[in-house]
């Protein structure tokens, strides 16, 4: 016989944390019908009652978030007739086999209330009373709850399962199990803010006086995350703390940073991780033993998650086979399915999956994924880079396609670069490459140095010239985007001097091309014209057009820059026009961009707002939220120029919110000042001040010393203009100051002038 306990308002849940959302939507589930009393329907009895299917891996708290549930329901009256919690421990290694409805009719007819002589002796009559018994409660507005725990598969409990439709029954499982009407919920781990307050309240409750999750909230933070955000996991870990009262929880974190240990770790007061684990697994294997071996082989993958495309390469089998086993493991409660389609394993069950890992199966699985990585990822960046009417891989069937591609995998591509560094992969190099122009797209930045840098150190290391020369290359790009200049330029130089001694013209002519760009932003502008003409002659003698419109465009950024404001016009004007000749729509945007900043530069304003209007819709149509920022910045410094403010205004707002969300500091930093200006002009002072001072933080962030002290300087304009003259000259000494610091002597000069003539206004308004 099986122990069936009576729920009742007051008895203990255990500590529920986190699952606000998850136990409301089971409360909905469980609320009475509008009309219970109606006799049920003979064709659909058996198939109306509503069954909520709780499923989860081991430890991630189904169990309490039932009994939780399942109080509240009673606590509100729901369930005049009993509340029943069952354990039919479907997952106990020391029940075999699993509890069966044969087991329990007895002691559940006992607890609703039926006499001991009433009771049947034998089961198929037991299962016949128990069902009359419930169809009789309902009858009499009884309605019962079943809690059936730890279900392992479907015929625990399908004869249990009331038939009225008043009834409900809540059922925990690791398994997904095929239940009649089943609403199934599938948990997962807690949120990194409840998992610290699972850890804080558990140990408070113990001592209301332990300060250690106070004076450690970094460390609280660690170590949960150590534990996966698993609930048995903290628990296990909070119970060793209780027990050590003068363990720092930053210890305990040390203690489990090592990934070979930290199974081994979480196991306290005869609770084990790895034994919830392991049962789940060896039950799995036991019956898809393929499935156990796929879990193994995903953690290859050395990132976050993957499609099954990318297990079915892991594996070496056909995508039909790997989706089977992979919804055999989701089945098991080890292996996540995300809302996006994707595959994840939690961080414990990679641990654990590890262990299983044959070690003569790791190097095929990893030539497998990298190979199969960089087949489609060269064949994902042919399509960002295709002009029209150029021949593209079928493996997409659009631009748009491979896109979204790159955005559901970039994570595991960077990642992958790393670990084809690592194992030595012939395709290190190859794979990088494919990378550059997306996360250039996307404005990855930091991810852009990563892949460059470990794909530079990896040609270097295979002692390949070639490879090496257009590593450092697109190095050098990376590395300009965080405005390492000095390191870009240094990177640019060397492969060039690479690509000249190979042989390779057109390369050479990227590099000229490229270390103008770095020239130019540490203002070496006399050497960046040239580097640039270098490239565009180069370009012209390879009959190259697409590659000599880059380089016509990036010499009117020089040009621009030593007010040559008419031959940058030109130069724009001829990038623009061999970028519509080709059809390339993206450069196309840029040259407009471009030339509307050189318009501007020549007050011809109204020319350069449709200019820039133009750039704004190219970008918005490609989805190219970066550069659609930087054609609103510049529109609403041309709208500026015509006294347009509000409009002005309100293109800066929607350029610093495009800056933001992509995470772009550099560019969202140089809106904010140009915000407060127009916000100047229209006298509301007190925003402008705000946001030039967030343009001087976001830029001392940066270590931006130049633009920061163009902040400086408008901030003290700012200041001036409310008579706080004392804070004007300040302002003013500090931008001077920077200018110094990044060569910019005539700015330094004019700043220090507009000092001088403040000195008469000195100490007559506010500080």
């Amino acid at each position: 016989a099986v122990l069936v306990e009576t729920l009742r308002p007051g008895r203990a849940a255990g500590l529920l944390v986190g699952r606000d959302d998850e136990a409301n939507r089971l409360l909905d589930l469980l609320a009475p019908d509008p009309a219970p009393d109606i006799e049920p329907d003979p064709e659909t009895t058996g198939r109306a009652v509503v069954v909520s299917a709780v499923a989860g891996m081991g430890g991630i708290g189904k169990t309490v978030l039932a009994v939780h549930t399942a109080l509240t329901a009673a606590g509100r009256g729901w369930f005049p007739g009993g509340v029943l919690l069952l354990d039919l421990r479907g997952y106990d290694p020391g029940q075999v086999p699993a509890v069966r409805p044969e087991q329990v009719y007895a002691s559940l007819l006992r607890e609703l209330g039926l006499p001991a002589e009433q009771i049947p002796a034998l089961p198929t009559e037991q299962a016949g009373v128990y069902h009359r018994v419930l169809g009789q409660l309902a009858g009499a507005g009884e309605r019962v709850l079943l809690v059936l725990d730890n279900v392992a598969e479907p015929a625990q409990v399908q004869d249990l399962l009331p038939r009225h439709p008043a009834h409900r029954a809540l059922v925990t499982t690791r398994d997904v199990l095929d239940l009649p009407r089943a609403r199934r919920m599938f948990l997962d781990v807690l949120s990194e803010p409840a998992a610290a307050d699972l850890l804080t309240r558990l140990l408070r409750a113990s001592d209301p006086q332990d300060l250690r999750p106070t004076e450690e909230a970094e460390a609280v933070a660690r170590l949960t995350g150590l534990c996966g955000r698993l609930p048995l996991a903290v628990e296990i870990v909070a119970a060793i703390l209780t027990d050590e009262p003068a363990l720092a929880i930053t210890s305990l974190a040390d203690q489990l940073g090592d990934a070979e240990t930290r199974l081994d770790a979480m196991d306290y007061g005869g609770r084990n991780v790895t034994a919830v684990i392991d049962f789940s697994y060896r039950r799995l294997a036991a019956g898809v033993p393929e499935a156990a071996e796929l879990l193994a082989l995903l953690t290859v993958n050395p990132g976050p998650d993957l499609s099954t495309d990318t297990a079915a390469a892991l594996a070496g089998t056909p995508v039909v086979v790997a989706a089977k086993r992979l919804r055999a493991l989701r089945a098991a409660s080890l292996l996540q399915h995300t809302r996006t389609g994707r595959w994840k394993l939690h961080d414990l069950i990679a641990l654990y999956a590890r262990h299983h890992l044959a070690p003569d199966t790791t190097a095929p699985a990893t030539t497998r994924l990298l190979d199969y990585y960089t087949h489609i990822v060269h064949a994902a960046d042919k399509h960002l880079r295709a002009l029209p009417g150029q021949p593209v891989p079928a493996q997409f069937t659009s631009r748009g396609e491979a896109l979204a591609w790159f955005d559901a995998e970039h994570t595991n591509l960077t990642a992958a670069v790393a670990h084809a560094h690592h194992t030595g992969h012939r395709d290190t190099v190859a794979l990088a490459t494919c990378l550059q122009e997306y996360l250039t797209w996307r404005h990855y930045l930091t991810e852009q140095v990563t892949v460059a840098t470990h794909a530079a150190t990896a040609a270097t290391a295979l002692d390949d010239p070639h490879a090496r020369a257009i590593a450092l290359n697109n190095l050098g790009i990376a590395l300009q985007k965080v405005r390492r200049f000095d390191e870009s330029i240094t990177a640019h130089q060397t492969a060039r001097d690479l690509f000249r001694e190979l042989g390779d013209r057109h390369r050479e002519g990227q590099a000229w091309n490229n270390l103008g760009v770095a020239l130019r932003e540490v203002r070496r502008f006399d050497e960046a014209i040239t580097a640039h003409q270098t490239a565009r002659d180069l370009y012209q003698e390879l009959g190259d057009r697409h590659s000599e419109g880059g380089a016509w465009n990036n010499l009117g950024n020089a040009l621009q820059q030593v007010r040559r404001f008419e031959e940058a016009i030109a130069a724009y004007q001829t990038a623009r026009d061999i970028c519509q000749e080709l059809g390339d729509r993206n450069r196309e945007g840029g040259a407009w961009n471009n030339i509307g900043v050189a318009l501007r530069e020549v007050r011809r304003f109204e020319e350069a707002i449709a200019a820039y209007q133009t750039a704004r819709d190219i970008h918005r149509e490609l989805g190219d939220r970066n550069s659609e920022g930087t054609a609103w910045n510049n529109l609403g410094v041309a709208l500026r120029e015509v006294c347009r403010f509000d409009e002005a205004i309100a293109a800066y707002q929607t350029a610093r919110d495009i800056y933001r969300e992509l995470g772009n500091r550099n560019r969202e930093s140089g809106v904010w000042n140009n915000l407060g200006i127009a916000l100047q002009k229209v006298q509301r002072f007190d925003e402008a001040i705000a946001a030039h001072q967030t343009a001087r933080d976001l830029y001392r962030e940066l270590g931006d010393r130049h633009s920061e002290g163009g902040a400086w300087k408008a901030l003290g304009n700012a200041l001036q203009k409310v008579r706080r003259f004392d804070d004007a000259a300040r302002a003013w000494g500090e931008a001077a100051a920077a200018f110094d610091d990044s060569g910019d002597e005539e700015s330094a000069v004019r700043v220090r002038q507009l000092l001088e003539d403040l000195r008469p206004w000195r100490n007559t308004g506010s500080a």
